[in-house]
């Protein structure tokens, strides 16, 4: 299974300019329930601003991080994968960079975001079905 058959059908992914102030991205995770926004310029990444970093930059700033720009927080550069990445290999960046969010790109076009959540969520799925089918199998055996 592949990130790219997780990222089918989904909504648009939610980005911000550079000069987006820290307040309307803690507002726009809120209101998608999200962990994580793309900063893009025209449609190219220029970093991801999540959920950890607005963390780190209100321990190290106070609440005046609310007022900083997405630039001066966000993380960059970002790492992504194609969209033919198993679901495998993606968990396994995630795991070993830390991160929770990677973007999904296509001959330089941004076609998604995949989190760790929903890797695992598939994955679940995966195992249930293949349980059921195991199941299935040994009782007509």
């Amino acid at each position: 299974m592949s990130v790219g058959s997780i990222i089918s059908g989904r909504k648009p992914v939610i980005g911000v300019s550079g000069e987006s102030q820290v307040r309307a991205i803690v507002a726009l995770l809120y209101e998608h329930r999200i962990g994580a926004v793309l900063v893009m310029d025209g449609g190219a990444i220029r970093g991801i601003v999540s959920e950890r970093d607005i963390a780190a930059g209100l321990h190290t700033h106070g609440a005046a991080i609310l007022d900083t720009p997405a630039a001066d927080v966000m993380t960059s550069p970002v790492l992504t994968l194609p969209p033919q990445a198993s679901i495998a290999e993606a968990m396994s960046v995630m795991t070993n960079r830390r991160i929770r969010h990677l973007p999904v790109v296509e001959n330089g076009e941004l076609i998604g975001l995949v989190s760790i959540g929903d890797l695992v969520k598939r994955r679940i799925e995966d195992a249930e079905q293949e349980a059921l089918l195991l199941k299935d199998y040994i009782a007509t055996a």
